[in-house]
C-alpha cells in the first residue's frame, strides 16, 4: 500500500499508520496488528449493544452537566453539540452502518478493552465527521468523550447482558416455532399405532402422536429455562467503572443509565444491588449458556430419534419419512439421508463446545475483574446465532413437511410380542415371559398363541388357580389403541 493509504495517528506509545479511510483509530490497529489469530469478527449483537451503551452514555452524561464546550483545532463546540454528535454516531453504529469498521479479533487482550476502543474510536472519528471534521482530528476524543464515565470493565460486561437481551425474542421465537409444528405433527399422527421402544428393544405400544407430543412439551421446558435464565442479565454493572466502586462516574450515573437503557431498547432492565459482584462475576452468562447447553442435548435427542424413525426405509424402522431435500450420496444413486437432523446434531455439538468456553471463561475471573470476557461473548453471541439459523431450518425443512408411514408403524407392532404386558392383569408375569418366549422362537403372533393356549386351558389366572377364558385374551388384545391410555386393561380388577 502507498503511503496516501494511510494516516498517522497517535496513542500513549507514539505514532502508527492507520488506512486513511477507517473510521477506528491507533489502539484498535495494534489489536489487529496484535491478534491475527482466527480472522473471526464480532458478532452483530456485540457491535450493537457496545454502541447503545456509549448512545447511552452521551445521553446521560450531558444530561448531568459533564460535557464542557470544547475548543479545538481552531473550532468551538457546545456540551450539547458535542453529546449529540456522540449519541448520532452511536445510533449508526446501533444501526449497522458501521459494522466493517469493528475489526479486532475476538482472541484478543483480556477484559475486551480492545473490543470497547474500537467502538469508542469508530464512534469519535464518526461524531467529528458529524461535527465537520477530518478522520484523525478527533473533534470528539475516544476516551475523555466516548469512554466519559466508563471503563472497559463495566461496559463489556454490560454489553454481553444487552446483546444477549437483544436477541432473546428472536431465540424464543424459534423455539416457539419448532414447538408449534411438533404439536401440529402429534395431532396429525395421533391415531397411528405403533411399537414403543426402550433399550431399543420392542416395548409397549404408543401412538406416534404421543412421541410428536412429548418432543413439543420438550422444547417448550427449554425454552422456559432459557426465558427464566435470561432474567439474571437484566441486572446492569453499568456505572462501576474500573472494580466496582463507581470511580470517575457521577453518583447518579448507575441509575440513570440503566433508565436510559431501557427507554433506548425497550428492555426490562434492573439496577445491580452489588457492583463489585456485577465486575467480579460471569455467572448470569454462565447459567443463560448452561440453559442452551441443556436445548441442545434434547434437540441432539430429538434429531436422534428422527435419523432412526426415518431409518431405511428398506431395511430400517421407516416409520416416519422427512422431506427430500437433496441426493444423499456421491456413488449410491438414489439414496436419501436425514441431512436436516444430522445439520441439528452438529449444530448443537457446536453449540455444546461453545458453552464449555462460557464455562472456563466464567471460572477464569480473579479478584475485581474476569478478564476472559472477549472469548466468552463471542462463544455466547455464536450459540444464540448458531441455535437460531439450526432450529429454523430444522423446523421448516424437516418437521413441517414430516410425513408418517402408518402402514410400516403399525406392521411393526404386530409383531411385537410384548404387548403381553397388557396380560399381566389376567395372567402374570411369569407366564406373559413364557408366552413372549414361544412367540419369540415360532414367530408367531402374541395374541394368536394366547388365544390357543387359552382354549386349551393352559393359561391359568395371575391370582387364581382357574383358566383364562379365550375371551378374556382377545377383550385384553383387541383394541391396541387402550394400551397407550394407561389404566388396566382386561378388566382383572374384580378378578374375572
Amino acid at each position: 500500500m502507498s503511503p496516501q493509504d494511510f494516516r498517522i495517528e497517535k496513542d500513549s506509545l507514539g505514532e502508527l499508520n492507520v488506512p486513511a479511510d477507517a473510521l477506528y483509530g491507533a489502539q484498535t490497529q495494534r489489536a489487529v496488528e496484535n491478534f491475527s489469530i482466527s480472522g473471526l469478527r464480532p458478532w452483530r449483537a456485540f457491535i450493537w449493544s457496545i454502541a447503545t451503551v456509549k448512545r447511552a452514555a452521551a445521553l446521560v452524561n450531558f444530561e448531568l452537566g459533564l460535557f464542557n464546550d470544547r475548543e479545538t483545532d481552531g473550532k468551538y463546540f457546545t456540551a450539547k453539540q458535542l453529546s449529540d454528535a456522540i449519541a448520532q454516531a452511536a445510533a449508526e453504529v446501533m444501526d449497522g452502518k458501521w459494522d466493517d469498521q469493528f475489526v479486532v479479533d475476538p482472541f484478543q487482550a483480556g477484559a475486551g478493552t480492545s473490543h470497547n476502543m474500537n467502538a469508542n474510536e469508530v464512534i469519535a472519528n464518526r461524531a467529528t465527521q458529524i461535527l465537520g471534521g477530518e478522520l484523525g482530528v478527533y473533534y470528539v476524543h475516544p476516551n475523555d468523550h466516548v469512554n466519559m464515565a466508563q471503563s472497559t470493565n463495566d461496559v463489556i460486561p454490560t454489553s454481553i447482558r444487552l446483546g444477549v437481551l437483544w436477541r432473546l425474542d428472536e431465540l424464543l421465537t424459534s423455539l416457539r416455532n419448532l414447538q408449534l409444528a411438533l404439536e401440529e405433527k402429534a395431532r396429525e399422527f395421533d391415531d397411528i399405532l405403533k411399537s414403543g421402544r426402550t433399550h431399543l428393544q420392542d416395548a409397549v405400544p404408543v401412538r406416534l402422536g404421543q412421541e410428536f407430543g412429548a418432543y413439543a412439551k420438550a422444547v417448550e421446558r427449554d425454552a422456559e429455562r432459557i426465558r427464566r435464565s435470561a432474567e439474571g442479565l437484566r441486572r446492569l454493572g453499568i456505572g462501576g467503572t474500573a472494580v466496582g466502586s463507581g470511580l470517575n462516574a457521577h453518583p447518579e450515573y448507575h441509575a440513570r443509565m440503566v433508565r436510559k437503557l431501557s427507554e433506548l431498547t425497550g428492555l426490562e432492565l434492573q439496577t445491580s444491588d452489588n457492583l463489585f459482584e456485577s465486575m467480579q462475576s460471569l455467572a448470569d452468562a454462565a447459567d443463560f449458556s448452561a440453559s442452551l447447553r441443556t436445548l441442545a442435548l434434547t434437540l441432539i435427542r430429538i434429531a436422534n430419534d428422527f435419523r432412526l424413525l426415518s431409518s431405511g426405509p428398506s431395511t430400517g424402522l421407516d416409520e416416519i419419512r422427512l422431506p427430500v431435500v437433496q441426493p444423499g450420496s456421491s456413488i449410491m444413486p438414489g439414496k436419501v439421508n436425514p441431512v436436516l437432523a444430522e445439520m441439528l446434531d452438529q449444530a448443537m455439538f457446536h453449540v455444546i463446545g461453545c458453552d464449555t468456553t462460557v464455562a472456563l471463561a466464567a471460572q477464569a475471573g480473579q479478584l475485581e475483574l474476569n478478564v476472559m470476557m472477549p472469548i466468552l461473548a463471542y462463544n455466547l453471541f455464536e450459540m444464540m446465532q448458531v441455535v437460531i439459523g439450526s432450529v429454523d431450518a430444522f423446523t421448516e425443512r424437516a418437521v413441517k413437511g414430516v410425513t408418517a408411514n402408518r402402514e410400516k408403524a403399525e406392521g411393526w407392532l404386530a409383531k411385537n410380542a410384548i404387548i403381553v404386558t397388557a396380560l399381566n392383569p389376567v395372567i402374570g408375569y411369569s407366564q406373559g415371559a413364557a408366552l413372549v418366549k414361544e412367540a419369540l422362537s415360532k414367530n408367531a403372533s402374541i395374541k394368536e398363541l394366547a388365544i390357543g393356549k387359552a382354549k386349551a386351558g393352559a393359561l391359568k389366572h395371575r391370582d387364581e388357580d382357574r383358566p383364562v377364558k379365550p375371551e378374556e385374551i382377545e377383550s385384553a388384545l383387541s383394541n391396541l389403541r387402550k394400551l397407550t391410555e394407561g389404566g388396566i386393561v382386561g378388566g382383572a380388577s374384580g378378578g374375572g
